[in-house]
């Protein structure tokens, strides 16, 4: 399928069909947490607010599916990254396959949009994201439940990946979206720790539990000090810092969400004011992002880069530089990024970008229910049903 339009599919009898089949309750529905709307969450499971009760249901059943898995570490991957050892990250680029016209295939080639097979063989990858929806899961349960078994167990994942001197995570991703027979490790890899956005969300979630000490605490700020000096400092970390597609806006996500979980005010503020100025700079005056729009899945990185400025507007509320609110002096704004998509989200007008695999429309989600609650949007609650069919009352974001 060269192309694929969202429109069409959406006004298809067989919509909510296509869509029940979908495992809409994994955690793409993740979403950057605003801590006073979770308190009124929390106040209206309370009080059995009808509303909330699916969503809770599932979101117990999920974290007491996380009782049952991990802990997981970078030990547990079969290859051994350059450095010689396994404490080091490791994964290989998800768009680059074996050249067929070369021997053994090497150096690898690249095909935008299709992803090798060979990435399931490198476990690091895979087990950081399930990591991140853990503990973000199980924060939110210990939150909404106040039971130790979650932040328990969420504590245990925690300390096996990033503080057990036998399995810890060394805090850097030089061996990151390797190329065989070109690099050992690359910027683009450092979109796989995107997570830890969410990830730190339920650290805070967790940290008036008793199951999460002082020294766990110290520790894991240690550990995502050393971390944000190598993003800051190391050629892999600046060269992805410089990326002027999805890739740096990501970039800022990650380094803002670890900057205001070490206090570090100044910081996170001078993060935010790049990531507006980003927006700023790779914006069109149509409101579309020209770099992502090239992409042979135009409207996944489309939508996918404005999750990213959704993700720092949410924490950029902790800083004189609100995203949600802030404009450009050329009128560049996140408000006219998602007028700028609504359209072709909502049906008014078919997508007529490259997209070689159909679209994952639960992956709008967030940016349908922030843009509900941040621009009015009056039409989002009614796509997020469309989109989500009779699981919609079980989404996490019905509690976010």
């Amino acid at each position: 399928m060269k192309r694929m339009f969202f429109a069409a599919l959406l006004l298809c009898p067989l919509y909510k069909d296509v869509f029940a089949q979908t495992q809409l309750l994994s955690r793409s529905d993740m979403i950057k947490l605003d801590f006073r709307l979770l308190a009124e969450r929390k106040r209206a499971v309370q009080a059995h607010d009808p509303a909330c009760q699916k969503a809770f249901a599932q979101l117990r059943e999920d974290a007491d599916g996380f009782l049952g898995w991990g802990p997981v570490s970078v030990m547990q991957k079969d290859g051994m990254p350059p450095s010689g050892s396994k404490h080091d990250y490791m994964s290989i680029a998800p768009y680059f396959w074996p050249d067929p016209s070369k021997p053994g295939g090497v150096p690898y080639i690249g095909r935008d949009g299709d992803v090798n097979p060979e990435v399931k063989n490198y476990k690091d990858k895979e087990n950081i994201t399930k990591l991140c929806d853990g503990v973000y899961t199980l924060g939110l349960a210990y939150y909404f439940t106040g039971e130790e078994k979650y932040a328990r167990h969420a504590a245990e994942l925690l300390r096996v990946w990033f503080l057990d001197t036998a399995t810890r995570m060394n805090p850097n991703l030089n061996f990151g979206q390797a190329v065989k027979g070109v690099t050992d490790g690359r910027a683009p890899g450092l979109i796989e720790t995107r997570n830890f956005a969410f990830l730190l969300d339920g650290v805070d979630l967790i940290k008036t539990s008793k199951a999460w000490t002082a020294g766990d605490q110290k520790g894991l700020k240690d550990w995502f000090r050393s971390f944000l000096f190598w993003l800051q400092t190391s050629p892999i970390g600046l060269d992805e810092m410089h990326a002027k597609n999805n890739h740096g806006v990501w970039y800022d996500a990650q380094s803002l969400s670890i900057a205001l979980y070490l206090d570090s005010t100044q910081l996170a503020n001078q993060i935010a004011l790049r990531a507006a100025g980003r927006l700023d700079a790779e914006m069109n005056d149509d409101g579309l992002f020209p770099l992502e729009l090239k992409r042979t899945t135009s409207l996944h990185y489309s939508v996918f880069v404005l999750n990213a400025f959704y993700v720092i507007a949410q924490m950029s509320e902790q800083t004189p530089t609100n995203l949600w609110t802030w404009t450009s002096p050329s009128g560049k704004s996140l408000q006219k990024a998602f007028d700028a998509i609504l359209p072709f989200l909502d049906g008014d007008k078919p997508w007529t970008g490259p997209q070689i695999h159909p679209f994952e429309f639960k992956n709008a989600v967030p940016l349908l229910l922030r843009s509900a609650q941040r621009y009015g949007c009056t039409t989002c609650p009614e796509m997020i049903k469309k989109i989500t069919g009779d699981q919609e009352g079980r989404l996490l974001s019905n509690l976010l």
